[in-house]
């Protein structure tokens, strides 16, 4: 009879802990799951196999801890351990950790098909607005269409392709310019993009976006209307790139010829007997690259119009002039209220005002050259083209 009774008792501890079991389990599949839906909403992609691990084993632990097993065990006296409760612990780790996992991946679908823009196989690809805006990451995706900015040369089609319906991803909880520095500065370094005109609201949706060819090499420095050339010469006296020249031809006594020149360049650099020298564009096609000159160094002079055409164009401000159109709602605004460096005004009568004050109003039919970025020339433009909105009571 004690027999019986006795294994009685030990199929009663059984069932009891496979009960038990079965509870650990499904509670770490609940805890997985949990983490799965949260990691989802936060970072918009799926939690690491692990960290669901982690936290499925540890509500585990906490409850064994807590019932003594684990303190037994830490504490070393492993002769109060029995046997089949270390067996019940081991297979209740390892149950809990696979379903902590499977928990994981089923509350990361359901995470997924909460708070994702749209289904299927963009979900790594998409995130939702919620993401968007309280994640820890903001996305912009780049629009189909890329235009060519004017005055730059065009970028090559494969960078287009490239670069067209890509998404890219930026920290959370930037402002609206900061957002848009960092997309302009990313399709610089990673895209080879020399210039970048982008419109981009809080949201992260991109309105507008042209771009221009990297201008590399000597013509980033060169003034509008001139040109480098590379000619054979006797290397210039004292004299470093930047100094004013003269290009001179040898004479010939013997029949009758004396040196003349030819034109006044800028060196702007010599290797051996060749030097490279700018100048303007009619006195570069006088230079025969095939005949050897003499430079004469000029004293140095101040070129304040090819240092500023050289800055601005390697800058991204652009230089753009914009005619006030009749009844433009910039009629009648001061100069300073403009959000662009104004550095001339061309008046009814034609006579140009350089650098008017602040305070000059602006008239219909004058036009304006002002230095700024692109985004805000676009403004100007179409501000000066834009009719005046007439005013209430």
């Amino acid at each position: 009879m004690s027999v019986l009774l006795g294994g009685s008792t030990v199929f009663g501890a059984f069932l009891l802990d496979v009960t038990r079991a079965i509870v650990f389990v499904a509670v770490a599949a609940v805890a997985g799951g949990l983490v799965g839906v949260l990691y989802r909403w936060y970072a918009g992609e799926r939690v690491a196999d692990g960290l669901a691990v982690l936290v499925g084993l540890g509500v585990v632990a906490l409850y064994l801890n807590t019932a003594g097993a684990l303190g037994e065990v830490i504490g070393g006296d492993i002769e109060l351990l029995a046997v089949q409760t270390a067996v019940f612990n081991t297979v209740t780790f390892v149950f809990a950790g696979g379903a902590a996992v499977g928990g994981s991946r089923l509350g990361d679908r359901i995470g997924a098909g909460l708070f994702a823009v749209s289904g299927g196989d963009r979900l790594d690809r998409d995130v939702s607005r919620i993401v968007r805006t309280v994640g820890r990451v903001t996305t912009v995706e780049v629009p189909e269409e890329i235009g060519d900015m004017e005055g730059y040369d065009p970028v090559d089609g494969a960078t287009k392709g490239k670069l067209a319906g890509q998404t890219l991803v930026f920290p959370r909880r930037l402002t609206v310019e900061e957002l848009r520095s960092r997309l302009k500065e990313r399709l610089r370094t990673d895209y080879g993009v020399g210039h970048v005109d982008v419109d981009v609201d809080e949201e992260g949706t991109v309105g507008y976006l042209v771009l221009g060819a990297r201008e590399s090499g000597i013509g980033v420095t060169l003034p509008p209307g001139s040109a480098a050339v590379a000619i054979e010469a006797d290397p210039p006296n004292n004299a470093s790139p930047g100094d004013s020249i003269e290009v001179w031809t040898d004479g010939d006594p013997g029949a009758g010829t004396e040196p003349k020149r030819v034109t006044t360049a800028e060196l702007r650099g010599a290797v051996g007997d060749v030097v490279t020298v700018v100048t303007d564009e009619a006195d570069a096609k006088r230079l025969d690259t095939g005949r050897r000159y003499r430079l004469v160094t000029l004293p140095l002079e101040a070129k304040v119009d090819r240092e500023f055409a050289a800055k601005l164009r390697a800058a991204e401000e652009t230089m753009g002039a914009t005619t006030v159109a009749e009844g433009s709602a910039l009629v009648g605004s001061p100069v300073g209220a403009l959000d662009v460096a104004v550095v001339a005004v061309r008046a009814l009568d034609g006579d140009v005002v350089a650098i008017p004050t602040r305070g000059r109003p602006i008239a219909a039919g004058e036009t304006i050259y002002a230095v700024g970025r692109p985004d805000r020339f676009r403004k100007l433009e179409a501000a000066a083209g834009s009719p005046a909105v007439a005013g209430g009571d």
